[in-house]
């Protein structure tokens, strides 16, 4: 596996400015290449590079962010596939973590892998991309998961502050939908790039972002200070997934929500101090949602 950080970039600007702004991304990048062993892999380490200075070098939005509130996320590439020369197909996966404010404890937002990833990439071929245009599948791929990662983000600190990301990675889609590569064109999965964003923009699933926003900024980052407040609302906030499953039960962004979401829900109602009803309560609600690991969530009633 090839890895790149930043975190020496990092720390030397802050040596030099405390006040320096930045780009928002702090996105680590590894590529994945045991599946293709015998091949020339110098392609790969340009590859990682060009990625990592895409993601990381781009400005894309208007705020003026310090080095070190840069968001962190990262991709892995997985390379399963060298069709030609310049080819190649594989995995994306994107995972997210927003800090929680008043701890060091960063929460995952995003970990979700995008199976239709397929593109062409030349040794030192720039990557150029405008918004609204579609240049290569890898430089609009790459753009669709930046906004995304963003309206994330954003709405996890504000209502709905995510609005404008999503609408750009949309525009990502919607320049997309004449290439024959795979993950754009809402007909061949309910699982890929155009059903992710049309979820979060449609005003049907409101309850989503709503989510977002009372579990993140009402819930955990109240926690530090109001424990039981902040939990409470985390609560009421999975009570509000269960009205969008109800509606919803196939919704794929759910699964998405529960991939990144399990293990924190668990070691949040796990804990001693919290009532025996409201444990009981929210793990009735997690096995409705999520019944195949229910096991999992049985495992909060039988904590000590």
């Amino acid at each position: 596996m090839i890895k790149y950080t930043c975190y020496a970039i990092v720390t030397l600007l802050l040596v030099f400015s405390k006040t320096l702004v930045a780009q928002e991304l702090n996105c680590m990048v590894n590529i994945s290449t045991q599946k293709v062993e015998g091949t020339d892999k110098r392609v790969f380490e340009t590859l990682q590079t060009a990625i990592f200075e895409f993601m990381n070098n781009r400005k894309w939005t208007n705020y003026n962010i310090k080095v070190e509130e840069r968001i962190e996320c990262s991709l892995l590439l997985t390379i399963n596939d060298r069709l030609s020369a310049d080819e190649f197909r594989g995995t994306l996966n994107v995972v997210l973590r927003r800090p929680v404010l008043n701890s060091a404890y960063n929460s995952v937002l995003i970990n979700y892998i995008d199976k239709a990833i397929q593109f062409r990439y030349a040794e030192f071929q720039p990557l150029d991309y405008s918004d609204g245009t579609f240049s290569s599948n890898l430089t609009s791929i790459l753009a669709y998961y930046a906004y995304t990662i963003l309206g994330f983000y954003f709405d996890s600190f504000s209502q709905n502050g995510g609005t404008p990301y999503y609408e750009k990675a949309q525009e990502v889609v919607n320049a997309a939908q004449n290439t024959s590569e795979p993950g754009w064109k809402a007909f061949e999965s309910e699982k890929n790039r155009w059903w992710i964003v049309g979820s979060y923009l449609n005003p049907a699933n409101s309850g989503l972002r709503n989510f977002a926003y009372r579990y993140h900024h009402m819930g955990l980052d109240m926690m530090y200070d109001k424990v039981d407040q902040g939990r409470a609302s985390v609560s009421e906030s999975i009570e509000i997934l269960q009205k969008v499953y109800n509606e919803k039960p196939n919704l794929y962004i759910l699964q998405m929500i529960f991939d990144a979401k399990r293990d924190e829900f668990v070691n949040i109602f796990a804990d001693q101090r919290v009532p025996p009803m409201e444990k009981s309560n929210v793990v009735n609600i997690l096995k409705d949602i999520d019944p195949s690991n229910s096991s999992k969530y049985q495992s909060i009633l039988d904590s000590k």
